[in-house]
């Protein structure tokens, strides 16, 4: 599990949540530290523990990730690992669904190179059978990060929203004719990362599902196209070890126009509790909606 980011703020709250769930799985909460505050609530413990605080209302995701990283461990293909020594996962305290992951060492965010081999590995895999994946679902809780995000004002949200139903029908209208693989779901350079013995292991499986094989591609064409955040051999890159270019591909602007709504309605989530995002928000929010001009555009990476 991921244990690079740093936290924003410490909550006596979460810690007080963290303190049932270990108790209840026999763990010792000692010198507890917060790496990160995001979608999820992450928590380092003594021993390489790693503790995932979801927020309320995800216990089926969680039991979906769960069931993925033991999937992934007995096709040989590298994730991040559940802890051993709690069986039964997730625990849920007050309605949200606390995990137990052992910590990667030392590692860094995967090359295009290398996100590309990762990606043609999972997507050779058949579905599991003793579990759902579930369809991808592209638009999901974009609807609830756009009312969660106060410093933007109504006409913004407003169209965001009225975004939301437009691609959500695009979206509908592709699907139909496309053929369907294991996903990651969110497959960017820091969810495929690279150990210090060379691994290169699969971390954040929430988004797991069945669907369009473009979906995990179209992350990384969009860092060259739309942001400028790789270059053009990075790119070539990507495209000559996995096989494939989606950027060729006739239904390429669908899949980029979700993916930088998601990436914008998530920055504009995270400005309510951070100010220091607000004006990155808007900045997204005026890209999208053809103030800025054409990409790529200047948009700072939200790590």
């Amino acid at each position: 599990m991921n244990a690079q980011s740093r936290p924003r703020t410490s909550d006596s709250g979460i810690r007080i949540l963290l303190q049932e769930a270990c108790k209840e799985v026999g763990i010792p909460v000692v010198d507890a530290e917060l790496l990160r505050e995001g979608e999820n609530t992450i928590f380092r413990l003594p021993g390489r523990v790693v503790v995932r605080i979801s927020r309320r209302g995800q216990e089926a995701v969680a039991r979906k990730e769960i069931a993925v990283s033991r999937w992934l461990e007995a096709n040989n293909l590298s994730a991040v690992r559940v802890l051993p020594e709690v069986g039964r996962q997730p625990v849920i305290v007050e309605g949200r669904a606390v995990t137990f992951w052992q910590e990667l060492p030392g590692h860094r965010h995967g090359t295009p190179g290398e996100v590309a081999k990762a990606l043609h590995a999972l997507h050779a895999l058949p579905p599991p059978r003793h579990f759902e994946l579930g369809p991808l679902s592209p638009m999901a809780r974009l609807r609830e990060r756009i009312e969660a995000a106060t410093t933007l004002d109504a006409s913004d949200r407003q169209w965001l929203r009225s975004q939301v139903d437009a691609l959500s029908v695009r979206y509908d209208g592709l699907a139909e004719n496309l053929s369907t693989t294991v996903v990651h779901g969110d497959a960017w350079g820091g969810n495929v990362v690279v150990t210090e013995d060379g691994e290169t292991v699969l971390i954040d499986l929430e988004r797991c599902s069945v669907g369009p094989r473009e979906w995990d591609l179209v992350s990384t064409a969009i860092k060259y196209s739309s942001f400028d955040w790789i270059t053009r051999s990075d790119y070539v890159e990507f495209v000559d070890v996995y096989g494939y270019d989606v950027a060729a591909w006739s239904g390429f602007e669908v899949l980029r126009d979700i993916r930088e709504l998601r990436m914008a309605c998530y920055v504009a989530q995270q400005a309510a509790s951070q100010n220091k995002w607000a004006d990155e928000a808007r900045t997204r929010v005026q890209c999208l909606r053809g103030l800025y001009g054409p990409r790529p555009w200047l948009w700072r990476p939200a790590l």
